[in-house]
């Protein structure tokens, strides 16, 4: 999955404010805990601070009795890939909008192969829609690749 691959840049200066080591990528769950209250924000620069608290707003904010590592955060961070896409942002644009709003690192060449699998996928869902007569649903899928694909 496309979130596993997602880095914390800032995650060295994070290891030193909160006294232990902590893994690099993003959505690993010691640093969702982290995220989520296991830190001094006031420690933090500004700009990290800032960017922290948009990563907890924006993908940690559920009411799951297993959050911060119930799955939402992923979830919410592949919606927000392809949405990004929907609004006309390649993938270096999104990769640029990613590292500046959360700190977030991923390879551009990553979220471009997200795209292209989830383009195969939806045509996948569409051509099963179709042949089990969910017209509606195939022609939600269509739009989808319609936006990711333009």
């Amino acid at each position: 999955m496309i979130a596993s691959k997602a880095r914390l840049r800032a995650v060295r200066k994070i290891q030193r404010v909160a006294g232990y080591r902590l893994p690099d990528f993003a959505f690993h769950g010691a640093n969702l805990e982290m995220i989520d209250g296991g830190i001094n924000y006031e420690q933090l620069d500004s700009t990290l601070r800032e960017q922290l608290l948009r990563f907890q707003k924006d993908f940690l904010d559920c009411n799951c009795k297993g959050r911060p590592l119930c799955g939402c955060p992923e979830r919410r961070f592949v919606l927000m890939l392809i949405e990004l896409r929907t609004l006309g942002l390649d993938h270096r644009e999104i990769h640029a909008h990613l590292l500046d709003e959360y700190g977030i690192d991923l390879f551009p060449a990553d979220i471009l192969s997200f795209l292209e699998d989830a383009v195969h996928r939806l045509e996948a869902i569409r051509r099963v829609a179709e042949l089990e007569g969910q017209l509606e649903l195939a022609k939600k899928t269509e739009a989808a690749i319609a936006g990711i694909e333009q």
